[in-house]
């Protein structure tokens, strides 16, 4: 993406130096290389913007995941003492 901008940029650059005078193409250069900081600036924000994202999404999936692992271990707590239950209450009917 930066370098299709970076491009662009220095097409334009070049085609306006190419009718202009030295005061103008100067003039026109800083502005060049004014538009390409800008735009290299913007890029990088917008490729931190997507790590920052992408940061927030795994955090989330392990959130996700330990709340998974946390409800799989209190269910199987669940099931553990309704068998114990069960065992119990068969053993006391067999006597």
């Amino acid at each position: 993406m930066r370098k299709i901008v970076l491009a662009a940029a220095i097409a334009t650059s070049a085609l306006g130096l190419a009718a202009c005078s030295g005061e103008t193409a100067t003039e026109t250069e800083e502005a060049v290389d004014a538009m390409a900081a800008d735009a290299e600036a913007n890029a990088d924000a917008a490729a931190e913007g997507a790590e920052a994202a992408a940061d927030a999404a795994a955090e989330g999936a392990e959130d996700a995941a330990a709340a998974a692992a946390d409800a799989a271990a209190e269910g199987a707590d669940a099931v553990a003492d309704a068998a114990a239950d069960v065992a119990a209450a068969a053993e006391k009917a067999a006597e």
